[in-house]
């Protein structure tokens, strides 16, 4: 209540005031209640409310779904060459189909170093094998059996070589087998002083005598004992020796040291009658191959093919 009787007294007194505005008393109080200019120019003037700033809370990334790493499946099982996939080795004689088999698991069989060649699945075991087919087979062989040791692997040739006989110049099919045999020293060439091996007669039969001649060489790996028609006779009892080679003697009497690994024993079994001029046939030669070494210190086809280890 006496807060209203003040304003009430106050507002009377300007009123009074206001009624004589231009006497001196009502200017003084007019100037007493005017602002300061001072006080006016320098108030503050009101700060705008800052703006808000971006939230410091990290933008969330895109949510990714982690796919699970998918399992490693098994290491492929190598291709197999149809070589090793006959549908006709049970056509082979009955002794020698397993060997033959064997042999056809490593894929070394080919019909030819043509690939169209060899998508035949027709492997024919009782026909006769020619020289050149042999002399591919004999090279693929122990270079599949001895993947693992390179030392006792045969080398093959190269174009540039010099061929070592006239008839398989350096575009044969077979140059890189054929030559590289005879640069082994490991069938008879001009390269090894035999001045008459100057032909090879690559599409000819391979004979009995011959498929003993090249492979002996690879399963010694060393110099072949002195042999004569006699000593052959008295080892293997051939009747027929008088009819050997001279150049196939030695591989020949070699081989018979090798006991019940001997090629011959392994390829045409007991006999006393050796034929050295009659046609190997890809059985035999199939079979022969199925085991390279001497005296034990060898490896089969089927060793190879597992694996197994070898000193």
């Amino acid at each position: 209540m006496l807060s209203l009787q003040k304003i009430t007294l106050g507002l009377v007194s300007l009123c009074l005031f206001a009624s004589c505005s231009n006497t001196p008393a009502a200017n003084s109080v007019r100037d007493a209640l005017s602002a300061d200019p001072r006080l006016t120019n320098s108030s503050p003037s009101p700060q705008a409310s800052p703006s808000p700033s971006p939230s410091d809370s990290p933008t969330p990334s895109p949510e990714t779904t982690t796919e699970p790493s998918p399992t490693p499946s098994a290491t492929p099982a190598p291709t197999v060459d149809s070589s090793s996939s006959f549908s006709d080795l049970d056509k082979a004689p009955q002794a020698l189909r397993q060997a033959v088999k064997e042999t056809a698991e490593l894929g070394i069989l080919t019909h030819s170093n043509s690939a169209k060649a060899n998508e035949s699945t027709v492997f024919e075991p009782n026909k006769n094998v020619t020289r050149r087919v042999y002399a591919r087979w004999l090279v693929a062989a122990n270079n599949r059996i001895y993947s693992t040791r390179p030392a006792r692997q045969i080398r093959l040739a190269v174009e540039s070589s010099t061929p070592a006989f006239k008839d398989v110049p350096t575009k044969d099919p077979d140059f890189a087998s054929i030559q590289g045999l005879a640069e082994a020293g490991l069938i008879p060439s001009s390269l090894s002083g035999d001045s008459t091996a100057s032909l090879f007669r690559p599409d000819a039969p391979l004979t009995r005598e011959d498929l003993i001649l090249w492979k002996i060489p690879v399963d010694t790996r060393q110099v072949l004992p002195n042999a004569t028609i006699e000593s052959v006779k008295q080892s293997w009892g051939f009747q027929d020796a008088n009819k050997i080679d001279a150049k196939a003697l030695r591989a020949i009497y070699a081989d018979f040291q090798n006991g019940d690994q001997a090629n011959i024993r392994r390829a045409f079994a007991y006999t006393t009658l050796f034929q050295p001029k009659r046609p190997v046939t890809r059985a035999e030669a199939a079979a022969v191959l199925s085991y390279f070494g001497f005296q034990g210190d060898g490896i089969s086809a089927q060793e190879a093919l597992k694996g197994t280890p070898k000193p």
